[in-house]
């Protein structure tokens, strides 16, 4: 028993004393400093001298995109008028023509002999109508004096109304034949340009087969077509800026005409825009594009559009000041384009003239980060 005792009493000082260490071993990390870890360092960006603009006073203008060929609007198809012979063709594509000119022969040995031969039926015509005058004007002095009855008198009256009315006949035929010969001679209803050449000498054409066009390029207009939707922001004169393909430099034309009635199938309604051309630069099925100005304001402050960013409820861009991104809330306006035709969008309120904003949609940016701006690179110079 007693050996027992020692036993456990060696046992529990061995424990008291494993605890004592450990109690002291905590006291003494207890009493170390904690390292502290370094503060983050604030973030910095680096942007091209593109990829920032300042904010500057611009026209604005908000458009409708169209698109079409232009057409002269004044324009001729020369068609035969008689069946014949062609004998000449006078101008060709191309060529410059007046109102008037005679630009095609035909064939009048036919015609001719058609105006003569009506003049001699007009002239036998005439010859019976004088003998029918003489004789009613004797039988009515013999009747007068009863040496005819009054039915031979009659009969001689209506002899001679026949004749007036048969050289009434003629003089009709003669008229006819006439305008016959002179529909052989083609002149031109209208000054313009030869624009297309369908006969040549030699060929033999019948009534309204198309011998040339002519186009008058003083004046050219595009049909285009315009959603439903927008017809009511259409109004007549209103400005139009076409970018036409060959042309360096965009034109200005105006709404002149509106169709009355909807496109079947296409729920359009045709808008015509006319455009002075007096240098005859613009030429018949010319495409491109026309911008139609439906709403304008000069001299507002604006952005690009690929500079607002766009929450569940905030428009905001991301301004440039003092070295620091700041992310600055905006109100907006109008929607369009500006002088350079880039799209466009006013602000209204949250930056003043002259503030410098990130004009790329770079995504969310660090509100308060450090701004280094590169120089942008002289043209030629080593990458």
């Amino acid at each position: 028993m007693p050996k027992r005792r020692k036993l456990w009493i060696a046992i529990a000082v061995v424990g008291i004393a494993a605890v004592l260490g450990m109690f002291l071993m905590a006291q003494r990390k207890a009493a170390l400093p904690v390292p502290q870890k370094p503060a983050a360092a604030a973030p910095s960006l680096e942007f091209l001298a593109s990829d920032v603009m300042r904010v500057t006073p611009h026209d604005l203008r908000d458009v409708l995109t169209l698109s079409g060929a232009l057409r002269a609007v004044n324009q001729a198809q020369v068609k035969a008028r008689v069946s014949g012979e062609v004998r000449e063709v006078l101008v060709r594509e191309g060529a410059s023509v007046s109102s008037g000119q005679v630009i095609v022969k035909m064939d009048t040995s036919e015609y001719r002999a058609r105006v003569n031969q009506a003049l001699g039926s007009q002239v036998a015509a005439q010859g019976q109508l004088d003998i029918a005058s003489k004789t009613r004007a004797n039988n009515k002095v013999l009747v007068e004096k009863g040496f005819i009855s009054k039915n031979a008198f009659d009969n001689a009256a209506s002899q001679y109304d026949i004749a007036k009315a048969n050289v009434d006949s003629a003089n009709g035929a003669l008229d006819v034949a006439r305008k016959a010969l002179s529909d052989t001679v083609i002149r031109a209803p209208i000054s313009g340009l030869i624009s297309r050449r369908s006969v040549e000498p030699g060929e033999k054409v019948s009534p309204d087969n198309n011998l040339l066009e002519i186009v008058d390029l003083q004046q050219m207009e595009m049909a285009a077509a315009v959603p439903t939707s927008n017809i009511l922001s259409v109004a007549l004169g209103q400005e139009v800026r076409l970018t036409l393909d060959g042309l360096p430099a965009p034109v200005i034309g105006k709404v002149a005409r509106i169709n009355p009635s909807i496109e079947t199938g296409s729920r359009s309604i045709m808008v015509y825009i006319q455009i002075d051309n007096p240098q005859g630069l613009l030429r018949a099925g010319m495409f491109g594009e026309a911008q139609l100005t439906l709403s304008r304001k000069n001299g507002v402050l604006t952005a690009p559009q690929s500079a607002i960013q766009s929450d569940a409820s905030d428009n905001y861009v991301y301004l440039i000041e003092n070295g620091k991104v700041q992310r600055r809330s905006v109100a907006l306006g109008l929607r369009g384009t500006d002088g350079d035709s880039s799209n466009a969008v006013e602000i209204v309120s949250g930056v003043s003239n002259g503030a410098r904003i990130v004009k790329v949609n770079l995504g969310n940016l660090p509100d308060g980060a450090s701004v280094r701006v590169l120089a942008a690179k002289p043209v030629g110079g080593k990458g």
